[in-house]
């Protein structure tokens, strides 16, 4: 018979300071955490115990809560008597990610760093998901695509839309400028090479500027948005960039504006799930965390 496991130590230090605190708020405060990462380790450890802890409303303890408080502070300081231990953790708990190649490096790797100081018992697995397509190494609890949405037979929320522009490198466009037009005239479009992909189909900016031209047929084409920026960087023409997905392309010079003006992207970034999925406090902290991740800068 296996041995009963035993809570996460992050699970019982929110549960003491929230049982004497009686705020989320100021648990958080004290624990260094967000009142979010808070919430789920209680969640966490409901689930683990298999009992309700606290009365919703205003964080009073339940009978059992109350029972179980007794054992968690008596063990705590226990585990405080002796000088240089650290509190074991139960076994880690596992979460497959599967995200598109450019959104991870350039939004969510900067920011993960604040999802493991929050929830360090998490162990992530993270796996590519090819934009536009249902493709991925194997099967994922979360999943990062890229398209119009909305997706079929599972549940969904949209964490980031952007605008377009083009953009070249600076010694493309000395060569082939200046674009007194803003990029925005067929004279401009029709001296230069244009790079094509259909995560951003030219055909956007054309209908917005009211150039008639089709969707070009030829050219370099891309079915990644960082391969298609690096080729713009490295002199191969103009591409259309999402703002705040190439945003580390502009900031380091790499990459300059041809207009001023930016256009919405027909596509989005979504962060998918199978019904149910949520159910499992780890999954819906991280679908909290990075939705409120995306909000602020990394």
């Amino acid at each position: 018979m296996a041995a009963p496991r035993i809570p996460p130590i992050q699970c019982l230090l929110a549960f003491e300071a929230l049982a004497r605190l009686h705020s989320v708020s100021q648990a958080g405060d004290e624990l260094s955490v967000t009142p979010s990462a808070v919430s789920h380790r209680i969640r966490q450890l409901e689930t683990q115990l298999g009992i309700k802890l606290f009365s919703r409303q205003d964080f009073t303890l339940t009978g059992d809560g109350a029972a179980y408080l007794t054992q968690v502070r008596q063990a705590l300081a226990a585990l405080q008597q002796v000088p240089g231990r650290n509190g074991g953790t139960d076994a880690p708990v596992r979460l497959r990610l599967a995200v598109t190649p450019t959104f991870s490096r350039s939004m969510l790797m900067p920011r993960l760093a604040g999802f493991r100081r929050a929830y360090p018992e998490v162990e992530l697995t993270l796996q590519v998901a090819i934009p536009l397509l249902d493709v991925k190494a194997e099967e994922a609890d979360l999943e990062v695509r890229f398209g119009t949405g909305p997706y079929a037979g599972v549940e969904q929320v949209r964490l980031m839309s952007d605008e377009v522009t083009p953009v070249c490198s600076p010694e493309y466009a000395a060569e082939v400028g200046p674009f007194d037009g803003h990029f925005e005239t067929l004279d401009e479009v029709s001296r230069v090479r244009l790079i094509r992909s259909p995560l951003e189909p030219w055909g956007t900016w054309f209908r917005a500027c009211g150039i008639a031209l089709p969707e070009p047929r030829e050219g370099t084409q891309f079915n990644d948005v960082g391969l298609m920026l690096d080729a713009a960087s490295a002199g191969f023409g103009v591409t259309l960039m999402r703002l705040k997905l190439g945003a580390v392309w502009l900031d380091t010079g790499r990459l300059q504006r041809l207009s001023p003006r930016s256009i919405a992207s027909p596509h989005h970034h979504f962060l998918c799930w199978k019904p149910g999925t949520l159910q499992r406090w780890e999954c819906a902290a991280f679908v909290d965390w990075l939705t409120a991740a995306l909000t602020s800068p990394a």
